[in-house]
C-alpha cells in the first residue's frame, strides 16, 4: 500500500501563487506515475497534471497549461505542483494520485486509473 499526503493548500488572491506538495509513504520502492486531480464545488473531479516515474512525460489540462508546473523528487518520494497566476476557477480540492508506472504515449497519464489517492487539500482563490 501507498499513502499520499498533500500539503500547501490555502487562500490566495487572484493572480497569486501556491505550491502544493505530496509525500508518498509505504511501498515506495515501487515505481509510480503521479499526478493531481481537483474537484470544485458542484463539479466532477477533473485531471489537472501528471508526471511519469522518470519525469520524462508531463501532461497538463488545457485549463492550467502555462500556469501550473508539476515536478517530482524520487529520492524524497514527493511530487510538487507549482500554481501561478491563479484564477477564481482554480478553487477546488486538489488530490494527489499515484499509479504503478507504465509505458506508452504521454497522453496515457490523462486517463490512467490511479490506484492511490490522497485526502485532498483545499485551494481557494479570492478576488
Amino acid at each position: 500500500q501507498v499513502q499520499l499526503v498533500e500539503s500547501g493548500g490555502g487562500l490566495v488572491p487572484v493572480g497569486g501563487s501556491l505550491r502544493l506538495g505530496c509525500a508518498a509513504t509505504g511501498r515506495t520502492e515501487r515505481s509510480f506515475d503521479m499526478g493531481w486531480y481537483r474537484q470544485a464545488p458542484g463539479k466532477e473531479r477533473e485531471f489537472v497534471a501528471a508526471i511519469s516515474w522518470s519525469a520524462g512525460s508531463l501532461q497538463y489540462a488545457d485549463s492550467v497549461k502555462g500556469r501550473f508546473t508539476i515536478s517530482r523528487d524520487n529520492a524524497r518520494n514527493t511530487v510538487l505542483l507549482q500554481m501561478n497566476n491563479l484564477k477564481l476557477e482554480d478553487t477546488a480540492i486538489y488530490y494527489c494520485v499515484a499509479g504503478l508506472a507504465g509505458i506508452g504515449p504521454p497522453e496515457r497519464l490523462r486517463t490512467l486509473e490511479y490506484d492511490y489517492w490522497g485526502q485532498g487539500t483545499q485551494v481557494t482563490v479570492f478576488s
